[in-house]
């Protein structure tokens, strides 16, 4: 591992707003973000698979009546946004390393009040579907934390990713209230993504790619 790595790593350790394995809130978070994190009862919102956290960032600053937590493995990505939320004071966001199919170990049924899904990795072999972060099985965790009527968000470029998405969500029975646009920046959806964009978006929108997007809910 390179120097760069080793010194990120070394200094997220140190950061209160990140956990993570090496630290020991790691194993008593679970049902306690915002007694132990937060320090308030604010509503809790997700960004899976969260890079360098430019939409928990981006939440973050917009409402502070919230709480943001953005969720990677990678220590690395996390580094980036970790840094900003301390350095704007951003006391509401808050980031966790570890793989998303075990959030359940991280989060209590009813925890969660909003999931953010952006830009992930299509996985588009097919011996990768379980992979796909709208796979059944990572469905059915999102469905496990989450409160009643809590929203679902999917951000992505990619038209296979979506489509898969879309059809495996209408042909589930527990899904509800399921709206889309292939086309977001034509869409009167797109007031509701608050003009929030990582990275990737940025570079696929400008490559000429239409960026997709949708919500829905938890039917029971």
């Amino acid at each position: 591992m390179g120097r760069r790595k080793l010194k990120k790593f070394a200094e997220i350790a140190e950061r209160p707003n990140v956990v993570e394995p090496s630290k020991e809130v790691y194993e008593k978070v679970k049902g306690k973000w915002n007694e132990l994190i937060f320090k308030n009862n604010q509503p809790i919102t997700l960004e899976l698979a969260c890079g360098r956290g430019e939409y928990s960032i981006g939440l973050g600053r917009l409402f502070p009546e919230r709480n943001h937590i953005g969720i990677d493995i990678k220590g690395d990505r996390i580094w980036k946004g970790s840094g900003i939320a301390l350095e704007e004071g951003l006391t509401n966001v808050a980031f966790l390393r570890t793989h998303m199919l075990e959030l359940t170990n991280f989060f209590e049924k009813n925890e969660v009040n909003e999931i953010w899904i952006t830009f992930p990795d299509p996985r588009p072999r097919d011996r990768d579907e379980k992979r796909r972060v709208t796979h059944d099985r990572f469905l059915d965790i999102y469905k496990s934390i989450v409160k009643k009527d809590a929203i679902i968000r999917l951000k992505t470029d990619n038209t296979g990713l979506f489509e898969y998405s879309l059809e495996l969500l209408k042909n589930r029975a527990d899904i509800k209230d399921l709206i889309y646009t292939f086309d977001l920046y034509h869409s009167e959806l797109k007031p509701e993504c608050h003009d929030i964009r990582t990275r990737y978006e940025k570079k696929f929108s400008e490559e000429g790619h239409d960026i997709k997007y949708l919500r829905f809910c938890f039917a029971n």
